[in-house]
């Protein structure tokens, strides 16, 4: 019991490196859970946004329609019973690598473009979890304007923390 007790400590303080490994569920629903919280952030989860999270997770994992929506209500109960995003990105972080985590913030804009609008709650989660996840800013934008104009969105247009700004190549009044 020492030894466990002792390690735990080792984990939080860093003095040790810890191997982890995660199994494969694990793994998915910590992802799908950062793909709910994006999803219901803004205080609704619509039906597109529910058709768009189950395609991905079908896509992204290969499973079929009942695997998925198993999948998706093990991972909205998760989210519900987290305190914060680090549970899930820590996981991550230490088992995906670096084109997958991206993958999982490209699947992120997905679910937030899905009613057709990004919420500021939902773009500054999708921030966190890419600072988070370490995907640079610079990748994030830009998987954020790809996603913008695969839904018919100009992806030059302001996202909703910076509305206030003009589009790219306007003037400042």
């Amino acid at each position: 019991m020492f030894n466990k007790l002792r390690r735990f400590i080792d984990e939080l303080t860093g003095s040790e490196p810890v191997e982890r490994d995660f199994g494969e569920n694990e793994l998915r629903v910590a992802a799908a859970a950062l793909l709910v919280h994006v999803a219901e952030i803004d205080g609704f989860f619509t039906d597109s946004e529910k058709r768009a999270l189950l395609l991905l997770l079908q896509q992204r994992f290969d499973l079929d329609v009942e695997s998925a929506e198993r999948l998706l209500a093990e991972a909205r109960a998760r989210d519900r019973e987290s305190v914060d995003l680090y549970g899930f990105t820590s996981v991550l972080k230490h088992s995906m690598s670096g084109p997958d985590r991206r993958r999982l913030v490209e699947m992120m804009w997905t679910v937030a473009y899905a009613d057709g609008k990004v919420q500021e709650f939902e773009e500054n989660i999708i921030w966190r979890v890419s600072e988070l996840l370490s995907v640079p800013a610079r990748e994030r934008i830009a998987m954020r304007r790809k996603v913008r104009e695969e839904h018919g969105c100009d992806p030059d247009a302001p996202g909703p923390w910076d509305a206030d700004a003009p589009a790219a190549g306007e003037a400042r009044p």
